[in-house]
C-alpha cells in the first residue's frame, strides 16, 4: 500500500489536471513526483529550489493572484523555518493556502533534529484561522486533501507523516469520531497514534475518540463523550491540545492529561520506534500513563 505521502503526489497531481485554479509550489524536496506534471502545468508547477520563505512567499503571491496554491516540504522547513512568511504572506495578506507537510516528529530519526518538528501544530496555533489536518492513514490523507483543497480560501496545515494506523476510519474534515464507549473518562487519540491508543485501552473501561481533524477542535465531541477525565494523545508536542480541552470544559471540574513528544531532546536517533518508546507513546507506556491517570 502507499504511503500518505505518495498518496499526496498522486492525488495533487490529479487535481492539477482537473482543475486550473490549482497550484503546487516546491522547494526542491519532494519534486520528482511531480515532474511529470510540471511538464503538462509549468505555469502551475513551480520549484523555488532550497528557499522555504521564498516558497511561502510565491504561495502567498499563486493566492493573491486567484489560484488555490499548496505547498509541500518537510515539516520542519514548512512550518519553522519559514513562519514569519507563514504570518505575513498568507494570514497578514489574508490570502489563503494548502500546507502539505511531511516526515513530522520523529519519521526519519538518522536526519537529525533539523529533520523533526514535534512543534509545528503548537506554533500554528499562535495564529488565527487554521484548520489543522492530522491523518492516520493514506486514505484519510487523500479524503482530508481534496476537502482542503477545495475549502475555498481557507488556511489549511494538512500533517502527513510515515507513521500510520493499521486501517482508515471514516473521517469527516472537523469532527471527532467515537470508537469506543466506556464510563471512566475519555482518551482522545490523534491521527497515527489511534492504533496505540486502542490496543494501550483494550479491556478499560474508557471512551475513545479518534481526532484526524484537530483544529478547529470539535469541543462538542469532547463534551458529548460525558467525562471530565481527558487524555490526549497527539503524535507532536505534548499538551498541543490541553487548552482546547481546557476550554470545551470550562464550566465543568475536570482533568486534562496531555501525552506526546516531550520538550527534552532525545539525542540517540534509532528508529521511529525507538522513539515512541521512548516518548512513552508505545501501546506499554500509554498503558502505564492512561491508568495511573485514571484509575480502573
Amino acid at each position: 500500500m502507499d504511503t500518505m505521502r505518495e498518496r499526496f503526489s498522486t492525488v495533487t497531481a490529479e487535481l492539477l489536471d482537473q482543475d486550473p485554479r490549482t497550484a503546487l509550489v516546491l522547494a526542491d524536496i519532494g519534486a520528482t513526483p511531480f515532474e511529470e506534471a510540471q511538464r503538462r502545468h509549468p505555469d502551475r508547477v513551480l520549484n523555488v529550489g532550497i528557499r522555504e520563505q521564498l516558497m511561502i512567499g510565491v504561495t502567498g503571491g499563486l493566492a493573491l493572484a486567484g489560484l488555490r496554491p499548496i505547498a509541500h516540504t518537510f515539516a520542519s522547513f514548512l512550518i519553522e523555518r519559514p513562519f514569519e512568511q507563514i504570518k505575513l504572506d498568507l494570514g497578514h495578506q489574508g490570502v489563503g493556502a494548502v500546507l502539505v507537510s511531511a516526515l513530522g516528529s520523529y519519521d526519519w530519526p538518522t536526519g537529525g533534529r533539523t529533520h523533526m518538528s514535534p512543534g509545528d501544530v503548537a506554533l500554528l496555533d499562535t495564529l488565527p484561522d487554521w484548520t489543522v489536518h492530522v491523518p492516520g492513514h493514506p486514505d484519510e490523507a487523500e479524503t482530508l486533501l481534496r476537502h482542503a483543497v477545495a475549502d475555498g480560501d481557507s488556511l489549511v496545515y494538512v500533517r502527513l507523516s510515515a507513521h500510520r494506523n493499521g486501517a482508515a476510519q471514516p473521517v469527516e474534515p472537523g469532527r471527532f469520531l467515537t470508537l469506543r464507549q466506556g464510563g471512566r473518562g475519555t482518551v482522545l487519540a490523534v491521527g497515527p497514534m489511534l492504533d496505540a491508543v486502542l490496543a494501550a485501552t483494550e479491556g478499560l473501561d474508557l471512551t475513545v475518540l479518534y481526532a484526524a481533524s484537530v483544529r478547529p477542535f470539535d469541543a462538542a465531541a469532547l463534551r458529548a463523550a460525558g467525562h471530565t477525565d481527558v487524555v490526549l494523545v497527539e503524535p507532536y508536542l505534548a499538551g498541543t491540545s490541553n487548552d482546547e480541552a481546557h476550554q470545551a470544559l470550562a464550566d465543568l471540574p475536570h482533568r486534562v492529561l496531555g501525552l506526546g513528544v516531550p520538550r527534552a531532546e532525545h539525542r540517540h536517533y534509532g528508529t521511529m520506534d525507538d522513539h515512541l518508546r521512548a516518548y512513552g507513546l508505545d501501546a506499554a507506556g500509554l498503558r502505564a500513563r492512561i491508568t495511573a491517570f485514571v484509575p480502573q
